[in-house]
Order: structure tokens, then sequence, then C-alpha cells
């Protein structure tokens, strides 16, 4: 009983002491908080205020009431995502998908930046990296175009190419499996480049003191990659592993319709959330549901970064995000 008021005199303190360097800071730091205002309030307005349309997941909105004034449906919106039983499939595929993305292009974007970080000349590096970058600017819409005249059956330049040597077309449109290759190459050739930068700049800020001790010392040109290299790129993994995983059934409508589009054929293996969303409001139009379908992937991609995050700081806390 005696230990009750120590803690309630060391709270009390504590919070003291904390408003005491509150009040420190917005006096003697003006100039550094003017700076952070604009990013603080851009953070307010585009993050936080938005937050207030969660309430649209539950009414069946109208335009006549607006937000508050449309009636309170409850959970219902959430029914047609999960009653029609696709859900635990698009859940799936989703995941299936962006894990595949997430690890592969991981992979990579580090084997291309210590490539690039290999190369002596300058210039040749520029030309490089600027060549790699160049997809990530190409749109998604050209891309399906491009898909296309590749691996049309009639007139795309693969079968063109197995007609000319005697050997039988392949229908790629019509043969599910084969999606689940060609979705992710896409990808990887799209974001390899821009993602790339991360790791060359982590790379690069490497000291070479280090790698000369490590020559000097006689280590193979893998053995620098593997005790020196690597090591030092985990907290930008970690750190960049986490924020994908906030979007893990977020997934990427542009790539998938513009490769797929609505070719009933190939949903099995490539309908994602988003493009079945998209499909179905296309024909009832639904704030609410859309909303329901958005609020879902929030929470599940949240539980999933807080759950990684608990685990990596109890593993190695210096590398969690929070």
């Amino acid at each position: 009983m005696s230990n009750t008021p120590r803690r309630m005199r060391s709270a009390s303190l504590n919070k003291r002491s904390k408003l005491s360097d509150l009040l420190y800071d917005l006096k003697h730091n003006k100039a550094l908080l003017l700076m952070v205002l604009p990013s603080a309030l851009h953070l307010f307005v585009l993050s936080y205020l938005p937050m207030v349309g969660i309430y649209y997941a539950f009414t069946n909105y109208n335009y006549r009431g607006g937000l508050f004034g449309s009636p309170f449906v409850g959970f219902a919106n959430f029914k047609f995502l999960f009653a029609s039983g696709t859900a635990w499939r698009l859940t799936a595929n989703t995941i299936f998908y962006n894990l595949i993305f997430i690890f592969a292009g991981t992979a990579f974007r580090i084997a291309a930046a210590i490539m690039l970080s290999e190369i002596i000349g300058n210039l040749f590096r520029r030309v490089t990296q600027t060549i790699m970058l160049l997809p990530h600017f190409v749109s998604m819409v050209l891309v399906g175009v491009f898909a296309y005249n590749i691996l049309s059956y009639e007139t795309g330049v693969i079968n063109n190419f197995l007609t000319s040597i005697g050997a039988d077309k392949f229908d790629f449109y019509s043969t599910p499996w084969i999606w689940r290759l060609i979705i992710p190459a896409v990808d990887l050739w799209k974001t390899t480049g821009y993602g790339t930068i991360l790791y060359l700049a982590a790379i690069l800020g490497i000291s070479n003191e280090i790698y000369e001790a490590a020559v000097i010392d006689g280590v193979t040109f893998m053995q620098k990659i593997r005790y020196i290299t690597l090591p030092s790129l985990k907290p930008t993994f970690t750190i960049l592993l986490l924020m994908s995983l906030g979007s893990l059934i977020r997934g990427q409508f542009d790539l998938f319709y513009q490769l797929v589009g609505n070719n009933g054929l190939l949903f099995g293996s490539t309908d994602i959330i988003d493009t079945y969303v998209y499909r179905v409001l296309r024909v009832t139009p639904n704030i609410g549901m859309g909303s329901a379908v958005g609020l879902y992937q929030s929470v599940v991609g949240a539980l999933m970064l807080l759950g990684v995050n608990y685990i990596i700081r109890r593993i190695e806390p210096d590398n969690a995000l929070f």
C-alpha cells in the first residue's frame, strides 16, 4: 500500500517533465517546428481527416443524406465480399502475389544494386541505372498492349515464332497457371529499377575502409557481399519489408486489370480483391461497399504490420520500425 503514493508521485513527475520538455521545445526550437509544420499539416489533412470516411463502410450511402444522414446498416456492406465465398480465394491470391512481389522483388533489387555499385565507370553506371529506371515511367496501359502483342494466340510474337519453327501455338489467355509467372515477371521488369535506388544508396553509404580492410585480409568477392554488404543492408530491408506488409492485401489493380482484363478463364489464378470489387461495383455502384473493402484491407494490413514489427522488435530491437 505504501508504494502506491510513490508510484502516483513518479507518474506525476513524469508528466510534468514531459510537459516541461514540450514547452522548452516550443520556446527554443521555433524555427525547426515551423519547418515541420507544413509536413504535419499535410499528414493531418490527407491521412487523418479522411479517416472519418470509415463510417461510409457502415452506411447505405445516398447523396441526399450525406455521410452522417445516410441509413446505418452495420456490417451489411461486408456481406457482398464474404457471403459469396470468394473472399478467401481473393485474399489468398492477393497475399500470394504480394509476397512474390516483396521477396522476389527485394532479391532482384539487392542484386541489381550490388552489381551497379561494383561498376567502376561512373558514366556507364549512370547510363545503366537510367535504362533500368525507364520501365517505371511506362504506363500500365502500354504494358498491357505490349503484353497482348507478345502473348496473343493469333498475332503474338511468341506464337509467330513457334509457328515459324514448326511448333504448336500456346494459348496464354486460356492457361491460368502461366499467369502466376507472367504477372510477377512483369512486376519485376517494371519495379526493379526504381526499387534499386534505396539499396544502392545504402551500399554507397558503407565505408570504403571496411572493404579495403577486407581485401587486405584476403576475402573473395562473394565473401565481401555475404559478410559486409548484405548485413549492412539489413536495416534498410527490414524497414522496406515492414512498409510493404502494410499493403499486403492491397493489390496492384492497374497491373492485373491491364494484363488480364475481364478474361473469366483466368480469374481463378489472377483475380485479386481490387479487381473483383471493381467488377462488382461497376455493375452496382455503392460507396459503402467500396469503403467496406478498403477498411477490410487496411485492418488486415495494419495487423500484419504490427505483428511482424513486434516479432522483429523482440529479435532485433534496433531494426524495428517502432
